[in-house]
């Protein structure tokens, strides 16, 4: 049963949104999927050598692939699951080298380490953006301090996450230790990812009370929408 003075639909919108959101990112089925691929390559690498890895890899992922379709599961993180083990598996073999299949990952965090970083530095967190997103763009939280300061904080753990991935496995890499390298993908996958959520989820519960205390917590199109109410009202 929805508030009174709220609109059903608009109330939808945000929960709807967020679900969808999580369903692109695969969900938490996504995440554990993931992690076959690597789990398949790195004791065949050790045992059978380089091309058989890669062809088991190539396997499961296509596996996957079939079985999220068949499901009728969403059909983006599924397919670009695929790609990313065809690209790690294609990079593996233009190195030579079974550490190669990491690489892409390796590097990726590095990316997002920058970006995440960056946007703190401009004071545009990447976190508050997404989380405006998934609100239908109601970027007022920008204009509450104790928001973007949770939202800094938020983007700050994710910075964390992707720069410690970096910097370990990297260090994997550059010692040669494959199969240590499959464990830190692992553990540093959606475990981390899960405690970066757990904290980016409370910080955004302490954003939302800070758009309360300010009175921002309505829905913008909402309030302009009562706004053109109230001086279509107005005696001209």
């Amino acid at each position: 049963m929805s508030d009174p003075g709220t609109d059903p639909g608009k109330q939808q919108t945000s929960p709807a949104r967020g679900a969808a959101v999580l369903e692109q990112m695969g969900g938490i089925s996504g995440l554990i999927y993931s992690s076959l691929p690597v789990v398949v390559f790195v004791p065949i690498s050790s045992a059978f050598g380089l091309i058989p890895a890669i062809g088991a890899a190539l396997g499961v992922a296509t596996l996957i692939l079939i079985w999220r379709l068949a499901r009728k599961e969403s059909a983006q993180p599924a397919i670009s699951g695929f790609f990313a083990v065809g690209i790690s598996a294609l990079i593996a073999y233009l190195v030579g080298a079974s550490k190669g299949y990491f690489l892409l990952g390796i590097w990726m965090s590095l990316f997002w380490a920058v970006v995440f970083t960056l946007s703190i530095v401009i004071r545009r967190p990447v976190v508050g953006y997404i989380w405006a997103w998934v609100h239908a763009n109601d970027r007022r939280w920008r204009e509450a301090r104790r928001a973007v300061l949770a939202f800094d904080a938020a983007t700050l753990v994710w910075v964390a996450v992707f720069t410690s991935r970096f910097v370990v496995q990297h260090h994997l890499y550059d010692a040669d230790q494959t199969g240590w390298l499959g464990v830190a993908r692992i553990a540093m996958g959606w475990p981390l990812t899960a405690v970066a959520a757990l904290v980016t989820y409370l910080a955004i519960r302490a954003a939302q009370r800070a758009l309360h205390e300010r009175g921002l917590n309505e829905p913008a199109d909402t309030a302009h929408g009562d706004d053109v109410h109230d001086a279509a009202q107005e005696p001209t």
